[in-house]
């Protein structure tokens, strides 16, 4: 998969959305993502799970996935069809968690700030822009290409898979 370029609709949440709100605890006995997908972000609004079936990016404030360490998070993104999180900070175990499972977490300050709930957004990952509904262009915090690559892969551990395959890089 290629994720040079992005688009998608999105919703807007806000600081300190942390990881049982993004599933809930009593979730956390469902593995598969699909499953996992149905109810995310339910912890911040029951009517969220619904709506992510017609938008697939999150921009977010600071600190989004703070708390637990759950790779449950991650998991209820992806399966609810989430492209890439788009924040202006991470908690740091969840961004590793994200890359880890091959989901694009993007750090972009003031983003939050210059998109509505429902906007068209392109992630433009060759030039490090995000182009607003507008028009406008917002860099985004530049990610290492190891990092990208991982992501690409679907995860650090199909990355992994795929290297042994063909014998390294």
């Amino acid at each position: 998969m290629s994720l040079r370029r992005i688009e998608g609709r999105v919703l807007v949440v806000g600081d300190n959305v942390d990881t049982d709100a993004i599933v809930p605890g009593r979730y956390l006995t469902i593995t598969d993502p699909k499953e996992l997908g149905k109810h995310a972000l339910e912890g911040l609004d029951p009517a969220i799970p619904g709506k992510l079936k017609e938008r697939s990016i999150i921009v977010a404030g600071r600190n989004f996935g703070c708390g637990s360490s759950r790779e449950h998070a991650v998991l209820a993104l992806l399966g609810a069809g989430v492209k890439a999180v788009v924040a202006e900070s991470f908690a740091r175990i969840f961004y590793r968690n994200a890359i880890n499972r091959g989901l694009l977490v993007l750090e972009a300050p003031g983003a939050r700030q210059k998109i509505t709930d429902g906007d068209k957004l392109v992630i433009d990952l060759e030039r490090g822009v995000l182009v607003l509904a507008s028009g406008e262009t917002l860099p985004f915090k530049p990610i290492a290409r190891e990092v990208l690559e991982i992501v690409e892969a679907g995860g650090l551990v199909e990355k992994l898979k795929k290297e042994l395959h063909h014998g390294g890089r």
